[in-house]
């Protein structure tokens, strides 16, 4: 998609529809065209120079002036800028560019600024203060078709492809006593909460057995009576109706017996299913990190 209307750039930018036409009007930020019937729309280079304005806010330069600057100047000040925003920890500067760089295939720049955020934070902080966000954002440009099915895969797969980096440097298990089996249910295929819930149990000390997405239940049955984990953890993202979510887990509940299963899953879920003893809800990281003292 190539139009968005100004409550699209709101919402992928954070900056309030009023605010974004007041920059128009004082600052002549952006040049929406009008479409056949008069309709105010932007195109991608609109949203794109939006961002980089949006992610310069915290600089030393004025709104005005960083709104009267020239594409390629604001490309030059954000090329100078993630080391000054890990100081001044400008989380929203690398959500911002990491979006942006994902939007143009700009692998290069996703990576240097990917690793910025790894080098300042670590993996912990930088999935929590950016990795996450900047994948909710992208989630809602893919969702609404600001952004093409391809960028949102070219983005999943470049974090998925660090997750594993990282992942593949922790040393083994030092002990098998409090193991993990994690999956992503049939029809699940957003993996990277999967994959960083893996790293945690990892970097614990703990052995852990990763299926990946869209694991059929038989398959899954077999796995876990080859592995014998002590507990399971899986995520569901999927809008499953909740009668079909209930009937799932009930069957997970049942086929497990006394192996701890956990469900990371949005809040809205939890409230709407009915679950036996041996199911157990977690809605953030930290709810994981509780439950894996390090060995």
């Amino acid at each position: 998609m190539n139009y968005f209307s100004i409550s699209q750039l709101s919402r992928f930018s954070g900056i309030k529809p009023h605010t974004i036409r007041m920059w128009e009007q004082r600052y002549n930020a952006l040049q929406p065209n009008r479409s056949e019937g008069n309709t105010r729309y932007y195109d991608n280079t609109q949203l794109r120079r939006l961002l980089n304005i949006v992610s310069l806010l915290e600089s030393d330069y004025k709104v005005s002036e960083l709104c009267s600057m020239t594409d390629k100047k604001l490309f030059s000040l954000v090329e100078e800028m993630p080391a000054k925003a890990v100081d001044n920890g400008m989380h929203e500067f690398f959500v911002l560019q990491l979006v942006r760089a994902g939007m143009t295939y700009d692998e290069l720049n996703f990576d240097k600024i990917f690793s910025h955020c790894l080098l300042k934070y670590g993996i912990k902080e930088a999935y929590i203060k950016v990795i996450y966000p900047m994948l909710r954002r992208v989630g809602i440009m893919w969702t609404t078709d600001a952004l093409e099915p391809a960028a949102e895969h070219f983005i999943s797969n470049l974090v998925r492809q660090k997750l594993f980096t990282v992942i593949d440097s922790l040393p083994a298990a030092k002990t098998d006593k409090d193991s993990w089996l994690l999956f992503l249910p049939e029809n699940e295929f957003h993996e990277i909460g999967l994959l960083f819930a893996y790293f945690l149990i990892r970097q614990s000390g703990r052995k852990a057995v990763y299926l990946g997405a869209n694991v059929p239940l038989d398959s899954l049955y077999v796995a876990v009576n080859e592995t014998s984990p002590t507990k399971v953890l899986l995520f569901l993202a999927h809008n499953n109706l909740p009668e079909e979510t209930q009937n799932y887990l009930d069957e997970l509940s049942l086929f497990f017996g006394d192996k701890k299963v956990f469900v990371a899953a949005d809040q809205s879920l939890f409230e709407n299913i009915k679950t036996s003893k041996n199911i157990h809800w977690l809605s953030s990281p930290e709810d994981l990190e509780q439950l894996l003292p390090v060995i």
